[in-house]
């Protein structure tokens, strides 16, 4: 998953993003209100993870102008108050879950893995297409009974074409979800990552086409 955290403690926020960076999300994190608003604006992210006392705005604030802006992404609230009054006013602003701190790292991931199922609707972690599956909570996909080899970025990179079937998706947006404003790479770098996935894929039902000047797309054999 592409994360935003949106946290001002320096060490919850260097903890939680060396987590999610070793489990292979790319994190980009801000410390304060205004920043988390012109970022979450600017770039799609399959996730935010949003405190509530930040300098400037606050979490509440920036929860309330995302909805208002129609911004869907999946918000997951970290916050101290433990009132009830609190937590449903949290969710009523439009927030996805929430979690009171201190919390434990492995239960944020796994509230996070949840998260990215929901925006597909998504009964089952699992997605099948003919008999290529996709398991989006175990990272993991299969072609019949066998496993896929693939890194954390090829499968990041699957996930994200085989959700848009048939769509084109352009380069720049597949390189903003599978690496962090951090790194500095080429489109030599997403060439590198459809030209190993494609390898793998061999005898799938799936097939991964380019579309020049466009970018790539995900197409069924009977499409």
């Amino acid at each position: 998953m592409r994360i935003l955290l949106v946290e001002d403690s320096e060490d919850l926020g260097d903890a939680i993003s060396s987590k999610l960076r070793l489990s292979g999300h790319a994190v980009e994190w801000v410390r304060d209100g205004d920043a988390a608003a012109e970022m979450a604006a600017a770039e799609a992210f399959d996730a935010i993870l949003l405190d509530i006392n930040l300098p400037g705005r606050d979490g509440f604030s920036v929860l309330a102008g995302l909805r208002a802006a129609r911004i869907a992404s999946p918000v997951l609230v970290m916050t101290a108050r433990s009132e009830i009054d609190d937590k449903i006013g949290i969710l009523d602003l439009g927030a996805d879950d929430y979690m009171v701190k201190p919390f434990d790292l492995r239960e944020l991931e796994a509230r996070l893995r949840a998260l990215l199922r929901r925006p597909a609707g998504a009964l089952s972690s699992a997605v099948a297409i003919g008999d290529l599956v996709i398991d989006h909570a175990a990272g993991l996909a299969r072609l019949g009974a066998a496993p896929l080899d693939l890194s954390r970025r090829e499968f990041r990179l699957l996930e994200i074409l085989a959700s848009r079937l048939g769509q084109v998706i352009p380069k720049q947006r597949l390189m903003d979800q599978l690496f962090s404003l951090d790194d500095e790479v080429s489109e030599n770098a997403l060439e590198l990552y459809v030209s190993r996935l494609r390898r793998k894929l061999h005898g799938a039902p799936l097939s991964i086409v380019t579309v020049r000047g466009a970018g790539y797309a995900a197409r069924t054999h009977d499409a």
